[in-house]
Formats: C-alpha cells, sequence, structure tokens
C-alpha cells in the first residue's frame, strides 16, 4: 500500500511538472505580448503612407470616422476608431494621383483630384474635431499623442498636381502638404520613375526638379524619394539641402524590385541622414511566386485598355479598376509574412543602423502582410521587433523618432534659408 501511495505521488509530481513546464511558453509568450503593448502606447506611432484618401472620395457612404469590420472588402484598412485601437498615433494621408498625360488637360485633372482628396482630409477634421486633428510638425505630434487625438499629416503622392508651376508647391503647403513624393508610376516633369516601362531610359531628375527640389527645402517640405528612379534618387541627394525620406519603399537585397533601395542607395540616405520607411506591399517584401493564369488575366486587361494611366474617361477607368479587383479576387497573390517584413528592417538596421528605418504601409494602396493586414493590428509589428531583441528606445525610433528627427531637420533648412533670402523693400 505504502508502496502504491508513493508510486502515485510520483505520478501525480511528474504530471504537475509536466503541466507548469508546457504552461511556460505561453506564459512567457503573453508576458512578451503584454509588455510589447505597453511600449506600443508608450512610444509615437507613426505610419507615413496610406492611401485612405482615395478611399473616402471613392465610395460616397464609407466614413472614415466609423469603426468599419477588419477583413471586410468594402472595410478599407484604416479607419479613426481602428487607429486608436491600433495604437497608431500619427499617420500621413496621402494625396495620391496617378500620372496622367503632360497636357493642360491632364494636369488640370490632376489638380482637381488633389482638391478633392484635400478637401476630404479637412471634411474628416471638421466632423470629427475630438478624434483627429491637422499636424503640420513634430510638436503637432507628440501634443496630439498626449491628448489622446490621432494626427493627421498630410503627404502628395506624385509631384504630377504641380504642373510646371512652383508656385502650386507653395499653394499645398498651405493645405497642409508637408511631404511630396516627387513622381510615381511613370516619368513626370520633376523625375523619372522607376517603374515607368514605356521610357526605359533613366533621365533622372530634371531642370525643373532641382527647382523643385529647391522650393521644398525653402517651405519646408519633406523630400519623398520612394517611386523615384535610381538616377533621379542620386540627382536630389546632390541638390537638396535637406535629409530625405522614402515614405513606403523596401530592401533590394531581400526583394529585387525597382521600387526598392539597393545597399548602395541605403548607404546614401544614411549619408544625408535620411529615413527609409518599409512597405508592406507584399510584392515589395518577397518575390511572388509563379501565377500564370493571374498573369495571362492581368496581360487581356492590358490590351483591353492599353496603358492605364492614360485612360482619359472616368467611366472607363473605374471601370477598368473593378475588373481588376476582380483579377485580384479570383487569383490571388500569396502574401508576404509579418516576420518577413520585419526581416527587411533588421537588414536596414544591420547595413547602415538604426536612425535610418521606419514604417510606411501602404494600407489602402496595396499594402498588407499576413499578420499585419489592417490598422488594428499595428501591436504586432511590435511584438515581433521585441521578440528580436529591439529595445525600447529602438522601438520608439523606428515607429516614429526617426522620421520625427529628420522632419525637424527639413524645418530648420527651411528656417535657414527664408533667413538668409534678402528682404524685400517696403515700397510706399
Amino acid at each position: 500500500m505504502k508502496n502504491i501511495k508513493t508510486l502515485l505521488g510520483a505520478i501525480l509530481i511528474l504530471a504537475l511538472g509536466l503541466i507548469l513546464f508546457s504552461c511556460q511558453p505561453k506564459a512567457k509568450e503573453k508576458d512578451l505580448e503584454t509588455q510589447a503593448r505597453q511600449i506600443h502606447e508608450r512610444v509615437l506611432t507613426v505610419d507615413t503612407h496610406a492611401d485612405t484618401p482615395s478611399h473616402m472620395i471613392e465610395k460616397s457612404n464609407w466614413d472614415v470616422g466609423q469603426y468599419h469590420q477588419p477583413g471586410q472588402r468594402q472595410s478599407g484598412q484604416i479607419d479613426l476608431p481602428r487607429m486608436k485601437e491600433g495604437g497608431l498615433d500619427a499617420l500621413f494621408f496621402a494625396v495620391f494621383v496617378g500620372q496622367g498625360e503632360r497636357t493642360p488637360e491632364g494636369y488640370a485633372r490632376a489638380q482637381a483630384k488633389a482638391a478633392q482628396e484635400l478637401d476630404a482630409i479637412d471634411k474628416m477634421l471638421k466632423d470629427y474635431p475630438d478624434s483627429v486633428e491637422l499636424a503640420t510638425s513634430p510638436e503637432d505630434a507628440y501634443r496630439l499623442q498626449r491628448q489622446g487625438k490621432r494626427a493627421a499629416f498630410i503627404g502628395m503622392e506624385n509631384g504630377y498636381p504641380i504642373d510646371k508651376d512652383l508656385a502650386m508647391i507653395k499653394k499645398y503647403y498651405d493645405r497642409g502638404v508637408r511631404y511630396i513624393t516627387l513622381c510615381h508610376g511613370g516619368d513626370n516633369d520633376i523625375c523619372d520613375s522607376s517603374t515607368d516601362e514605356d521610357q526605359p531610359e533613366d533621365n533622372g531628375l530634371s531642370d525643373f526638379g532641382r527647382q523643385v527640389v529647391d522650393e521644398c527645402n525653402r517651405l519646408g517640405i519633406m523630400i519623398d524619394v520612394s517611386h523615384i528612379s535610381d538616377k533621379s534618387f542620386f540627382d536630389v541627394l546632390k541638390v537638396t539641402k535637406a535629409p530625405v525620406i522614402a515614405s513606403h519603399s523596401s530592401v533590394r537585397a531581400l526583394c529585387d524590385h525597382p521600387r526598392n533601395f539597393s545597399d548602395e542607395m541605403l548607404k546614401a540616405l544614411a549619408s544625408n541622414g535620411g529615413v527609409i520607411q518599409i512597405c508592406f506591399v507584399s510584392s515589395f517584401i518577397k518575390k511572388p511566386k509563379p501565377n500564370p493564369a493571374r498573369d495571362e488575366a492581368l496581360a487581356a486587361l492590358r490590351k483591353k485598355y492599353g496603358p492605364w494611366r492614360k485612360i482619359k474617361d472616368e467611366t472607363t477607368l473605374e471601370k477598368m479598376q473593378q475588373e481588376y479587383q476582380a483579377i485580384n479576387e479570383k487569383f490571388p497573390t500569396e502574401k508576404a509574412t509579418l516576420k518577413e517584413l520585419v526581416d527587411h528592417i533588421d537588414y536596414v538596421v544591420k547595413l547602415i543602423g538604426i536612425d535610418h528605418v521606419g514604417i510606411g504601409t501602404d494600407f489602402d494602396g496595396g499594402g498588407g502582410v499576413e499578420g499585419c493586414d489592417d490598422v488594428t493590428q499595428m501591436p504586432r509589428v511590435t511584438e515581433e521587433l521585441f521578440r528580436r531583441g529591439y529595445s525600447e528606445d529602438d522601438i520608439r525610433k523606428i515607429w516614429g523618432g526617426n522620421l520625427m528627427r529628420v522632419f525637424s531637420r527639413v524645418i530648420e533648412v527651411s528656417r535657414k534659408i527664408q533667413k538668409a533670402e534678402p528682404k524685400t523693400a517696403n515700397l510706399p
């Protein structure tokens, strides 16, 4: 009997030990998640690129101030309540205008589209003053974080709406624009694009583009080098007096895509004092697997409509976009994972240091990875960084500190330039 009791006692102790051992990893993971979430709440979190304004104007019954269920097709990836849920303090709302014809009519359409998106942002600010406020400086971001409000910065994706008129830059500055992506998918009057298939020769930054860079430096607008060609990038660095940003780009060594930055470009960016904001577009994170059926469907769509950016009729453009969306749903591409995304952050940190990397999701514009596919899941980025051994100070830099340092320097350069300008005499 005594032997049986001893045996049962040993079995009980062993069972309890196994239970405790099996629970230990779960407890450690839960503790990690808790610590990471606390860090996420403390640091200033900034996403430097989302195409939410396009979503706001394309869907008349979609309200950025209302909560939309994540994962639903019509929900989009960002709204104000979900920003709060995901602990995102500040967002650069991108005023996006695709590249069109460089004609008076084309410029007029581009400016009308830009104005429409700026008006949508203004409406959001007017409708929800207790939730969000326009931000135009780093100080605004930190102040609004303390107040529990979202900071709405504005970036302009594509300098096309500038036309050939430098005065337009000041007009956009006055409406709140604080960075300009010099071009988009096609070459424009400012510089060449990294993805213009019609013009394979890379001519870099134009003479007018140099004036645009100078004017942005003068006004305190950050120059965004995402989308621009390699030569354009190096030309910009020769001209600019202030550090630049890449609002949504990734690493070419990990994913060979012309939109991504080579090691040479990353090192030059660090020498400039700039920052690359890692983009969440899966095809920029890893090379997609072959998908012949999808490729065939997209080729047929291109044959049907011709070059997309040359479509002038809005109805035709909308129809093409609907068919493109249907192809995406029928032949989805495999998404990159959150871990693969953070691999890009790791690479930049190891190559050029912790001070030159940040986050620009491109949500509502093609961004989204497995594990972080809308703004509510952004704490998972912090969890993965913390899991890899990044300190709270490191995470603070990645989430917003680096970008705000660059922004502050851009403003400082602007003030020096304006102070050195000759005073205009007061005429009677």
